[in-house]
């Protein structure tokens, strides 16, 4: 049941100067409507006050329809003068507009007295400004939390060109998690050079595609908002010679930071250590821009490691950073120091461990019980003696294959009916032949007997075969040949010859044949 109760400006005017409040009895959170014109001098705390100690009555005693009739009416005076309609007369309506996104309302009294705009904004004002809101996927939720944070978003001249700006220029495609961030974390004031500044991206190369990438993977307020069109145009400065647009394509985030404290000190560091190679340095950083991350501390920790504990040199260092940047990212205890220590312990010294780390810089970024001490034990198996050159040359080959792929390569090998005593002696030949791929290999020996006709020993003296490309080099040059040499060709000399060579040669063959 509903009940109402009617307030009169005064008597005189009963049938025009009245407005009705309306209460639910079980949410009793009043809603106004069947408004007249009320005077301008209408204080809405007058409103809050009489409401109030209504909710507080019919929250102490039960609901009883006796209590309200509606065809009769309690009337209360308020001697106030009849005026044309603003927004501070029509708290029913504003009350409406705030209840259909979620704020109730002891939230809209405490809105509205510390938010004098929200009191003399036009109510269509405040209806539009929530559409345009909504329009950009805000629900009820997000609005409620973002008015509530930021009550000025509702009246704010500065709002709408920025949300026509992000319907319209976006295309609504900044996400919804962004919009709310963009709204509620900046004072409107802050928002107006918004649009110049997303502008700024495209001026600088960043293709409009990528635009609302970028804006959707960074910080807005930090990144944009609470920058200057300046401080934004000295990043991309700075970070021209090392990449500039495609870094912070790659790296949107890379936006967040700082110049002075955070980017300029980090760069400077993988400069200084390169010995002020900056295309060394681009390189590094376009591969992996996530390196910028990690404060100055941090990288010269692993820095200081690598040549106290690795006995290597600034340069040597660097090379490896080249190879393998995600060196930053491992731990210094749990991954560095440990692996480095095992080489030591198989007899490599420094320089080794350089050249070791250069070939396979994954040792130091691989999962130890997932990957490298599983490759180890099989490698230990098959005949590989532990702490020796030749197993750190035989792990460091498996860095860049799976370990069920390893497992199916010597399973393979047995298959065709080499020992684990071969399988050593080839792999110490080529010690690529442990990461190539399982089904690869499997074409290739069956093409060497079956189409080659060829003895599966011959891999023995030469396992360098299975590391030739199938079709443009191992078939292709046997088809060539077979009908010149046949069979007594060495797999050696079909293959190992320049591509330049081959062809001079087989320019040559043509030429006697169409002679005789």
């Amino acid at each position: 049941m509903v009940a109402s109760i009617t307030l009169l400006t005064n008597t005189s005017y009963l049938s025009s100067n009245c407005f009705s409040l309306t209460f639910h009895p079980n949410l009793l959170i009043p809603s106004f409507h069947s408004f007249s014109t009320l005077c301008p001098q209408f204080q809405p705390q007058l409103l809050f006050s009489l409401t109030k100690t209504l909710r507080h009555n019919l929250k102490s005693q039960p609901f009883n329809s006796d209590y309200f009739r509606p065809t009769n009416h309690g009337f209360f005076l308020c001697r106030l003068s009849a005026s044309s309609a603003t927004p501070s007369t029509q708290p029913g309506i504003l009350f409406s507009v705030f209840g259909e996104i979620g704020i109730g309302y002891e939230e809209v009294e405490l809105l509205l007295v510390n938010n004098h705009d929200l009191t003399v904004v036009s109510i269509d004002s405040l209806r539009s400004r929530v559409l345009s809101l909504q329009s950009l996927g805000l629900d009820h939720v997000d609005l409620y939390h973002s008015v509530i944070r930021q009550p000025t978003l509702l009246t704010a001249k500065e709002i709408d060109p920025l949300l026509c700006f992000l319907r319209d220029e976006l295309e609504g495609q900044l996400e919804q998690s962004q919009v709310k961030h963009l709204l509620s974390a900046s004072e409107p004031r802050f928002l107006a050079g918004f649009p110049h500044k997303v502008q700024l991206l495209h001026d600088r190369g960043v293709p409009r595609d990528k635009v609302v990438y970028v804006l959707n993977r960074v910080n807005l307020p930090k990144a944009f908002i609470h920058r200057s069109l300046d401080e934004i145009d000295r990043i991309f400065d700075f970070l021209e010679p090392f990449g500039g647009v495609s870094l912070i394509v790659k790296r949107p985030t890379l936006l967040n930071y700082d110049l002075d404290k955070q980017l300029i000190p980090r760069v400077r560091v993988l400069v200084e250590l390169s010995g002020g190679d900056k295309d060394g340095t681009g390189k590094v950083l376009r591969t992996l821009p996530a390196i910028l991350n990690y404060s100055v501390e941090h990288v010269e920790g692993h820095i200081r490691l690598l040549r106290s504990f690795a006995g290597l040199d600034d340069q040597e260092i660097f090379k490896i950073i080249l190879v393998f940047p995600g060196i930053v990212t491992a731990s210094r205890d749990r991954k560095l120091r440990p692996r480095i220590q095992f080489l030591k312990d198989c007899g490599l010294d420094s320089g080794e461990i350089f050249k070791f780390l250069v070939k396979a810089p994954l040792f130091l970024g691989h999962s130890f019980h997932e990957n490298i001490a599983y490759k180890l034990v099989f490698l230990v198996k098959i005949g590989f003696k532990y702490r020796t050159k030749e197993l750190t040359m035989a792990i460091g080959s498996t860095t860049r294959t799976s370990c069920e792929n390893m497992q199916k390569v010597i399973t393979l090998f047995l298959s065709y009916g080499f020992s684990c005593e071969d399988i050593v002696a080839m792999s110490k030949k080529q010690p690529q032949i442990l990461q190539y791929n399982h089904t690869s290999l499997e074409k290739k020996m069956k093409y060497l007997i079956e189409e080659m006709d060829r003895d599966i020993d011959e891999l023995l003296s030469f396992p360098a075969f299975l590391g030739y490309k199938f079709d443009d080099r191992i078939k292709l040059r046997y088809e060539v040949k077979k009908g010149v040499k046949g069979e007594q060709m060495s797999l050696n000399k079909l293959l190992t010859i320049s591509t330049e060579r081959f062809a001079g040669k087989q320019k040559r063959a043509t030429a006697i044949d169409n002679l005789n």
